[in-house]
């Protein structure tokens, strides 16, 4: 099945952009969690939101949901890893599911995990930052796991049931579940080295030789998400319909740049989504 629209984020942007693409009546989906962003929760106090004045992030995360679930919008718990434009389409890759999208609508907040040294040299070389795309390539093999995130102790578990060896490294985040071949080590890595591929992950106290290094963290930096997409720094680089370098796909919100605001956020998810409809309008006039 081909949507089409898929909306990536669950922060503000994300579902301004729901909202809208609910309105216009698009078949459409929007991939995040279900407990929207983490970032409106904790937000103590917003002052400058119409029609919700002075409010708590908890209490704006609780209208968000009622919203969305008025409008009969669900959201598809999960992360998409890889976003492939295929000319007249996008394929997502969600964990072990590939999504096809007319139009791709990029909600999904800034990245501030800078990469370990090596770790952008390496990518696709020993190293991965996905581990459902990737584990099958290190079955019964000592591998090394940097985990960063909520969801990256899932993943090492997901692996540990692949991999011979697994050696996690935690970096923030719950630890995952004991198993025989699983190593929870409490040390800084530092760097990854390598040849012809990544083959040694340097922590802070010793080298460990690993036949691959998986480096999981909750998101994706724009420009490893999307092929081709130009970014500048942190953000992605978009025009005022917040249209990107590549043709049906836009962007929203932080990932756009300053100022990282919950009221700038929402009217660029109103606008992505409207381009992203006339978008889809055009296409349609030109076949």
């Amino acid at each position: 099945m081909r949507y089409d629209m898929a909306i990536i984020g669950t922060g503000p942007a994300g579902i301004s952009a729901a909202l809208t693409a609910a309105v216009r009546r698009l078949n459409f989906l929007l991939i995040g969690s279900g407990k929207l962003s983490e970032k409106i929760s904790r937000a103590e106090r917003i002052e400058n939101y119409p029609g919700l004045p002075s409010v708590s992030g908890e209490a704006m995360a609780a209208v968000f949901r009622q919203q969305l679930a008025d409008a009969g919008v669900a959201v598809t718990e999960g992360r998409v890893n890889a976003v492939y434009p295929m000319g007249d389409y996008f394929a997502l890759q969600a964990g072990e599911a590939v999504i096809e999208a007319d139009t791709v609508v990029l909600a999904t907040g800034i990245v501030t995990d800078r990469p370990l040294p090596g770790e952008d040299a390496f990518l696709g070389r020993g190293v991965s930052i996905c581990a459902t795309c990737d584990g099958a390539l290190y079955r019964g093999r000592r591998i090394a796991v940097v985990g960063a995130g909520k969801e990256a102790a899932a993943e090492a578990d997901y692996l540990a049931g692949i991999a011979g060896e697994v050696l996690y490294f935690p970096v923030s985040g719950p630890e995952p579940d004991r198993r025989d071949n699983l190593t929870i080590i409490r040390e800084k890595p530092e760097t990854i080295e390598g040849r012809l591929k990544a083959d040694t992950l340097v922590t802070d106290r010793q080298r460990y030789d690993v036949d691959g290094i998986f480096v999981l963290r909750d998101a994706v930096r724009p420009e490893r998400l999307v092929p081709g997409l130009v970014t500048d720094g942190p953000h992605v680089k978009t025009d005022l319909t917040m249209g990107t370098s590549v043709p049906g796909l836009f962007a929203c919100g932080d990932i756009t740049g300053r100022p990282y605001q919950y009221i700038k956020a929402a009217g660029q998810g109103n606008t992505a989504a409207l381009s992203a409809v006339a978008y889809l309008a055009a296409r349609k006039h030109r076949q």
